[in-house]
């Protein structure tokens, strides 16, 4: 079970966005710069408990109309070796001293998770209360088949609203593409019939709420 610490951040997370979203083919764009806003998510477990794990989604300012892009990161005590890419930054955790913050999509615990939620051999936990579901995530599993007991990262492919998140699950011929939304619209309705899809409500900066794909399969 992840614990979740309530400290400070030097810098927080949603400066460290502002700062990486503008590198993305997929942002947007918004007068006056980036200004992130935290909109809703939630979190995974690492088995291990050594990686947090977290799907964000932020609005690009408050506005009506605001941009709204899902960030999946995660949280380590050591940089994750070969994914200098993928840094999206390092901040002084105020228990656990500096942390390197990386685009989730290449980390290799988040895409076993991902896969692990997809098939329910893992729930999806709140974003800011330990050992506590989240009920507003909801999953169809891939149809087609048992779940494999996990599954490799292979690649990712970044798309023009979506990154592509390539696996091999264990032991099981064949690849599996998680397609993880990136740029989110209200009441969306991704995955084919029969595909798998987590789909998660969120906040809109009117402060309604909205229901939409965050990954697909």
């Amino acid at each position: 079970m992840a614990v979740i610490h309530h400290t400070t951040l030097q810098p927080t997370k949603l400066e460290l966005l502002a700062s990486w979203l503008p590198t993305r083919d997929w942002y947007t764009g918004r007068e006056g710069g980036p200004s992130p806003a935290k909109a809703g998510g939630f979190r995974l477990d690492d088995p291990a408990g050594e990686v947090g794990i977290e799907f964000m989604v932020v609005t690009d300012g408050t506005e009506e109309g605001a941009a709204a892009y899902l960030v999946p990161m995660t949280y380590r005590g050591a940089p994750l070796e070969g994914a200098d890419h993928a840094l999206i930054g390092t901040t002084e955790h105020g228990v656990l001293g500096t942390r390197w913050i990386y685009d989730g999509v290449h980390d290799p615990v988040l895409a076993g998770e991902v896969y692990a939620l997809l098939w329910g051999n893992a729930v999806a936990q709140d974003q800011s209360v330990d050992d506590t579901p989240d009920p507003t995530v909801s999953v169809v599993a891939p149809a087609g088949g048992a779940a494999a007991a996990g599954a490799e990262l292979v690649r990712v492919v970044d798309g023009a609203d979506h990154t592509a998140v390539v696996v091999r699950p264990a032991g099981a011929p064949g690849e599996l593409t998680l397609r993880v939304r990136r740029v989110l619209r209200s009441a969306e309705a991704d995955g084919a019939p029969g595909g798998g899809r987590i789909t998660a409500e969120w906040t809109l900066p009117d402060g309604s709420a909205a229901r939409g794909a965050y990954v697909t399969a």
